[in-house]
């Protein structure tokens, strides 16, 4: 786990932009299950998802015409319960922080796994959800 000193500052990037925080394996499970589309972050303190992942979620959401009805967030070796959880809900894909997931009814529909957010720029995982919501939303 790491220490929360370290971890706040970068919860509060999505926090402070309306992203709830999905704490446990049962509120997972219960936002997941509700109607309409959910974004899923789960937020790390890695370099590229402090250069790319959050500011390019942010983009999206900030840009996009259509949105997800929901905005959520884990952060990967703090929220342990509900990062687990939600990787259930992303089989077969295995474990990746960060990671970006839209779920429609309960349904992965697209998914955006770190190596696929590595070396890109904001603006294209900007482009990318935005085409995601476009479709989906």
């Amino acid at each position: 786990m790491y220490p929360a000193e370290l971890v706040m500052p970068m919860k509060a990037e999505l926090t402070d932009n309306g992203f709830e925080e999905l704490l446990t394996s049962e509120s997972v499970d219960n936002t997941l299950q509700k109607e309409g589309t959910t974004l899923v972050v789960i937020n790390s303190v890695c370099g590229c998802s402090a250069g790319t992942a959050r500011p390019g979620v942010l983009l999206a959401v900030a840009h996009s015409e259509k949105k997800p009805d929901r905005l959520t967030t884990s952060f990967a070796g703090f929220d342990g319960d509900a990062v687990r959880q939600i990787r259930t809900h992303l089989m077969p894909y295995p474990p990746s922080s960060p990671a970006i997931a839209l779920f429609k009814n309960g349904e992965l529909v697209h998914f955006i796994e770190r190596h696929m957010i590595e070396g890109r720029s904001a603006q294209m995982i900007a482009a990318n959800l935005a085409d995601a919501f476009e479709q989906y939303c």
